[in-house]
């Protein structure tokens, strides 16, 4: 949901994007609705968790714009809607090499590329304990969930995506070129309260 808008904000700023998706369809089908919109896109298959596929992501990258890359966002994100204490080795050892590894190694690939442009920027997407990566999917499926979270946003909603969009595009802009290691919330105000929503762990 947020890769989406993000790639059109960028691309509609005049910017050359390259994304990826873990599915051919999900990719064609936003490819062919860039594309209708005039906008520069390219985009390949790649499942972050594999090693290979990251390597060949970067190559592919490295080809589409001639080894320079200027923007890097990684918006790779899973979790399990369950307690932590719940979770087995494996479904640890997942989220850790999703969330956590994937993006170390993907930022190692790609910093030659980006030194290479002289000006380069990455920009990490996150959330607050994996509310804000919900969207309407999984998190709107559980109401009892949603109602206790939106009592603890002082904005009563879940973030658009192009409210979530239109802060990495700034970041990427020369007029953000000051602003670096910063953690910027978009999160309604659930941080101010200090977000935990009820959970009961027996």
């Amino acid at each position: 949901m947020y890769m989406h808008a993000i790639v059109s904000d960028l691309a509609a700023f005049g910017a050359a994007v390259h994304t990826c998706s873990r599915t051919q369809t999900e990719l064609n089908k936003c490819l062919e609705e860039w594309q209708s919109e005039g906008f520069q896109v390219t985009g390949s298959v790649c499942d972050v968790s594999s090693p290979h596929d990251r390597e060949k992501l970067l190559q592919i990258v490295a080809s589409t714009f001639n080894g320079k890359l200027n923007i890097y966002v990684n918006n790779v994100g899973t979790n399990l809607r369950k307690p932590t204490i719940e979770y087995s080795a494996e479904e640890y050892s997942e989220l850790m090499t999703v969330n956590l590894d994937s993006s170390f190694h993907l930022c190692q690939l790609a910093y030659p590329l980006l030194k290479a442009s002289g000006k380069g920027c990455i920009v990490f997407l996150s959330s607050v304990a994996g509310v804000t990566s919900m969207g309407t999917g999984s998190l709107l499926q559980n109401q009892a969930f949603v109602d206790d979270v939106m009592s603890r946003t002082p904005l009563k909603r879940i973030a658009e995506p192009e409210e979530v969009s239109s802060l990495v595009t700034f970041l990427c802009l020369p007029a953000a070129s000051y602003i670096t290691g910063q953690v910027i919330c978009v999160d309604g105000g659930v941080t101010v309260n200090g977000f935990q929503p009820s959970m009961r762990i027996t």
